[in-house]
């Protein structure tokens, strides 16, 4: 068994429960499923970018099936961004050389950014919006920042201020909710019930035009062990954002033809 602090209480979660690895598949996976509908269906067949034209596909039985569909897949996507927010604070907590793991984060943020661009924008640069990855590289570097300075608590909430106005300024994804988010997760690792409780309020702010799923990502999250699994996927997320992201382009421009 797994015991857990909760203040005076400890929270047994069972070994058996669900591994870091089983959660970054869950998180993989609702990605997967959340991207299908924003880069193939949102600027693939609805042609969100152009609204006139999204405008009069809207007006068909076809568009609004499709628009369904992507609704389905966005609601279903919404659970996959807090499990990652978990893992990084567990990464953080756990990292035995914090300097190369911001680092990777940096570096995978650089490498995805044309391929997000490409997926979501149409462009290979463009800037009105940046990738999950440096989301979660400014969010490593305010965790950092928290660490540091745990005795002066007016330099760890100028710490999070910044880090929300970077993610502003940059336009990441989830921009200052994310910081938000994995701020919170973070100050309440040690206390799992409230992990959930706050971070699903939170989840059910940010996704309620998707029905509030995302709070349904604190479901495998409660069941986390603290183990890593069998399955070895260390870097399996760092390859498989990029790639996937480049194979939804090649889909939509080569065999949807959009």
């Amino acid at each position: 068994m797994l015991a857990i602090n909760e203040g005076t209480e400890r929270v047994s979660i069972p070994s058996r429960g669900i591994s870091g690895s089983a959660l970054k598949l869950i998180a993989i996976v609702t990605m997967l499923v959340d991207h299908v509908g924003a880069a193939l269906i949102e600027v693939g067949i609805l042609c969100t970018y152009d609204w006139p034209r999204f405008t009069l596909i809207m007006q068909t039985d076809r568009g609004m099936f499709w628009y369904q569909v992507d609704t389905v897949c966005r609601t279903v996507g919404r659970v996959s961004f807090p499990i990652f927010c978990f893992l990084l604070v567990e990464g953080f907590v756990h990292t035995r050389n914090l300097k190369r793991y911001t680092i990777n984060m940096f570096l995978f943020a650089l490498v995805s950014e044309i391929p997000f661009d490409m997926a979501f924008q149409r462009v290979y640069f463009g800037f009105d919006s940046q990738n999950v990855f440096f989301t979660l590289f400014i969010g490593l570097l305010v965790l950092n920042g928290l660490r540091r300075f745990q005795e002066k608590e007016y330099v760890r909430l100028l710490v999070i201020a910044l880090g929300c106005a970077a993610a502003y300024v940059l336009h990441t994804d989830y921009d200052i909710f994310g910081i938000l988010l994995i701020t919170a997760l973070y100050m309440l690792r040690e206390d799992r019930r409230k992990t959930c409780l706050i971070g699903g309020l939170m989840m059910i702010y940010e996704s309620f035009s998707y029905f509030c799923s995302g709070a349904l990502a604190f479901i495998p999250i409660w069941f986390y062990n603290g183990t890593r699994g069998k399955i070895k996927l260390k870097y399996f997320f760092y390859c498989f954002y990029p790639a996937h992201l480049i194979l939804l382009y090649l889909i939509r421009t080569f065999v949807m033809r959009l």
